[in-house]
């Protein structure tokens, strides 16, 4: 019964990301940004832009197991 538990969860491919590691994902990042621009410190406004124009919303992979990714798209980039 194990054989066909494994094969069941392999077919399903990788589970959703918890929202809670989703919120930390996004603070560590903003934290980052704090660091490398210090005037994005006093703005929070242009902390989310700036966040926002990284493109790192996670989204849906493609292929085998179909994984969540975070995908960076630069500003100006067609997507």
């Amino acid at each position: 019964m194990k054989i066909l538990e494994f094969l069941y969860a392999r077919l399903q491919g990788e589970p959703p990301i918890h929202p809670l590691d989703r919120r930390l994902a996004k603070r560590w990042v903003k934290e980052r940004l704090k660091r490398l621009y210090p005037e994005l410190r006093r703005d929070p406004e242009a902390l989310e832009q700036a966040y926002q124009e990284l493109g790192l919303e996670p989204q849906e992979g493609t292929g085998k197991g179909g994984a969540t990714v975070f995908q960076i798209t630069l500003p100006g980039e067609v997507r």
